[in-house]
């Protein structure tokens, strides 16, 4: 019978967008803990006992596994690598595993090892497998189209977890966005029809993040929190008052489409209700590809002038922007990276087009044959594309690596920073108090980054700081610290380059003097030979194993093509020395 039920959450590889080297300086492990995975177990009956495991803040043991009867595994494409892990140990362990969640989702039909997909909404496939489990006779997989009623969808279980690992809580209030970006997953997944939680249930989700412990930053994960502007402006009308009578216990921080910038009166309630920062979806500043990504709403009016008015209200624009699309020119390279810049956007997602599974995109590339493999989930260390695209291939990684280089440089990086700063209201966050984060953050920051290659820059984007918006300085600081990470990424992109133009040179060299090696059928030249390659490839892989996971999906291909040439030409000159 079963009663344990262990959770398990894969790793999430270092990537530009998981700022694991600005989590140091405020102690924290992750950056926010798996929403899904909590709401599920929030699902479950009182009978069961729950325990979740996040490996982006804690170790997954195998007794932790011999010790549940079922383990619940959700993940996302990029989590890929660490699900797989996590399935083969369960597998060793001999315990069945429940698979969901957006990976699953795409490509439950591929995977190996699990033993009972639970997809879709949990709302609606969770309870059918429950029943036949209990009855046991439990299917492989469970699917529903359709979508739930999420004003049902109980409190997460935020006792589960160590909220003081966590820099943000997460919460959601929407499922589904209007819009119908041809490349999105989303609609695929949670339909145009924009479906909302209650307000009344909101703040009983409120009540329980204050309830943990937890202060700070809560991240609202809606596609796009604006999708309903009359039913999102009740909402906040009650999160103002909630703050109030609770003394202001936390900032907020969403993902919204740029209409938000047409609407004073959402954007002041959303200031007044604490939101300090949106990521908001522009893609590209060319309007003729907006209109073929079918991404009108950014059509409505201009871009920039939008940006620049969400950030005079006090609300900073973090942005993401794709390159790979059909209809980008050569010139669109430079194009970002101007955009960015005069936009004041200092963390720009700039990532590659990826063809998700079951997508609009998808199914045109594959009509039109163009589709090459699956993708990874991960557009900024993947440097290839997984479909074949307009644009020579070579040209557009050669010149999205430029675009990441020069937006992270620390001159232009500092320099949008100050622009964000310049349009801010200076007493945006002045009421509130210095928390003891923000002092420990600062001081690791001045240890840390005076004396970084980027020191130079750094002091001098302080001391405009201070002498131009002091009242701003702990954004300043915030900003300077994910500047830290994006920094240390970009460079280690840079190291893989230059790693890879080693080995294909080694690879090259190597194979001249083997084949002469082959041809001469000298013994003694073949065992010295031999150690020569035995050594260039331990330390081929000693480098490898430097990299962090997400660098090391780049490398993946290369690393495995020399891996496997080092062995046939040992087993070559191996016959040579063999040879009386």
């Amino acid at each position: 019978m079963i009663q344990k039920i262990l959770m398990v959450y894969p790793k999430i590889p270092t990537t530009y967008w998981s700022f694991d080297h600005a989590l140091p300086f405020i102690g924290k492990k992750s950056s926010f803990p798996p929403l899904g995975l909590m709401t599920v177990a929030a699902m479950l009956p009182p009978k069961y006992e729950v325990r979740l495991i996040d490996l982006n803040v804690a170790t997954l043991k195998r007794e932790d596994i011999e010790a549940a009867d079922i383990v619940f595994v959700s993940a996302m494409i990029v989590q890929k690598g660490s699900f797989e892990q996590i399935i083969a140990l369960c597998g060793e362990c001999n315990r069945p595993v429940v698979a969901g969640g957006p990976y699953p989702i795409s490509s439950y039909q591929e995977i190996k090892g699990v033993d009972f997909f639970v997809l879709d909404e949990a709302e609606l496939s969770l309870p059918r497998f429950l029943a036949d489990l209990e009855a046991g006779h439990p299917q492989k997989l469970y699917r529903d189209s359709g979508k739930a009623d999420i004003t049902r969808t109980p409190v997460p279980r935020f006792d589960l977890i160590d909220v003081g690992a966590y820099d943000s809580m997460p919460l959601q209030y929407s499922r589904g966005c209007p819009y119908n970006c041809e490349f999105c997953d989303i609609i695929e997944m949670f339909g145009r029809a924009q479906r909302t939680k209650t307000s009344e249930q909101f703040l009983r989700e409120l009540d329980a993040v204050k309830a943990s412990g937890f202060r700070g930053s809560l991240f609202i994960v809606d596609d796009n929190f604006v999708g309903n502007h009359r039913r999102v402006k009740e909402l906040l009308r009650t999160v103002v008052a909630w703050q109030k009578n609770n003394d202001y216990p936390f900032s907020f921080f969403t993902e919204a489409s740029i209409d938000l910038a047409q609407d004073d009166e959402l954007l002041d309630l959303m200031v007044d209700a604490g939101f300090r920062m949106v990521f908001v979806g522009i893609e590209t500043p060319d309007e003729a590809t907006l209109a073929f990504t079918q991404k009108r709403q950014n059509l409505k009016s201009p871009i920039l002038e939008s940006v620049e008015k969400i950030q005079r209200r006090g609300i900073e624009v973090t942005g993401g922007f794709i390159l790979g699309f059909d209809t980008d020119a050569p010139d669109i390279f430079d194009r970002q990276i101007s955009f960015i810049q005069q936009a004041g956007i200092p963390i720009a997602m700039v990532g590659l087009l990826n063809a998700l599974p079951n997508t609009q995109l998808w199914r045109r590339l594959d009509r039109e044959g163009r589709l090459k493999r699956s993708t990874t989930g991960n557009n900024t260390h993947t440097l290839h594309m997984n479909f074949q695209p307009r644009m020579p291939e070579s040209t557009l990684i050669d010149g999205y690596k430029r675009v990441l280089s020069e937006l992270y440089s620390p001159k232009h990086y500092f320099e949008r920073c100050l622009t964000l700063l310049r349009r801010m209201p200076p007493g945006t966050k002045a009421a509130r108090s210095t928390s003891w984060i923000e002092i420990r953050a600062l001081l690791y920051s001045l240890l840390k980054q005076s004396f970084s290659s980027h020191g130079l820059h750094y002091w001098r984007y302080l001391f405009r700081v201070l002498s131009t918006r002091p009242r701003l300085f702990p954004d300043a600081m915030a900003l300077a610290i994910k500047g830290y990470h994006l920094f240390t990424i970009t460079g280690e992109i840079s190291a893989a380059d230059r790693f890879l133009f080693k080995v294909n040179a080694a690879r090259h060299l190597i194979q001249l003097r083997v084949d002469r090696i082959m041809h001469s059928r000298k013994r003694r030249l073949a065992a010295s030979m031999e150690r020569s390659i035995l050594r260039q490839l331990s330390k081929v892989q000693k480098k490898h194993g430097t990299f962090n996971t997400g660098i090391q999906v780049h490398l993946q291909q290369t690393f495995a093509e020399f891996t496997q040439r080092c062995q046939v030409w040992v087993s070559k000159l191996r016959l040579v020395a063999s040879i009386s």
